[in-house]
């Protein structure tokens, strides 16, 4: 078996973070100190702090105290949505439709790298939720992922792909195993 030394130093390519480096250091402390300590429980709180960073938020979201977001300036969220404890990792564009739901420990991930290369690329793709769609505790969205309007991804699954407007999703990867009635 052949031996293959990872770049530790990977190729970033075009990756921007997009907030000047004072911004960075100043979302760093606010995000530790108000979200990670959970000191905050007032989800008013929390969407001003994320606005004031870049986030575009909508009227009547909430957010629990535990969220993790990387870059609050690459967040879009729409009116009436909740996002639980979560952690989003958008290193590309979270757009959040309205009335979605996030649940606890679910994970939104808009990067990974290239495991075919040793200079492990850093690789990035946009997630997009639209309206009404639910992602469910401890569920996984990989880089790139469209989930269309009112999609379910249940408890524990991971969306590799794009789902389906109505579909209810389970697994790893996650299948489409039924349709998705309101009443």
């Amino acid at each position: 078996m052949n031996k293959t030394q990872l770049n530790k130093n990977f190729n970033t390519g075009s990756f921007q973070i997009g907030a000047s480096v004072l911004k960075q250091f100043l979302w760093y402390f606010t995000d530790v100190f108000f979200f990670k300590s959970r000191i905050i429980p007032i989800s008013s709180v929390l969407v001003f702090l994320l606005r004031l960073f870049g986030a575009r938020i909508g009227k009547q979201v909430r957010i629990k105290p535990g969220i993790h977001v990387k870059y609050p300036w690459k967040l879009i969220i729409g009116d009436f949505s909740w996002l639980a404890d979560c952690y989003i990792e958008n290193l590309d564009l979270v757009t959040i439709g309205e009335n979605c739901c996030i649940s606890q420990q679910a994970m939104l991930m808009t990067g990974n790298h290239n495991y075919s290369k040793t200079s492990f690329d850093l690789v990035t793709g946009p997630i997009n939720i639209e309206e009404g769609a639910w992602v469910g505790a401890s569920a996984k969205v990989c880089p790139g992922v469209y989930i269309h309007n009112h999609a379910v991804l249940t408890m524990g699954s991971v969306a590799t792909k794009t789902l389906d407007a109505y579909g209810i999703y389970q697994g790893n990867p996650a299948v489409k195993v039924k349709e998705r009635e309101i009443l």
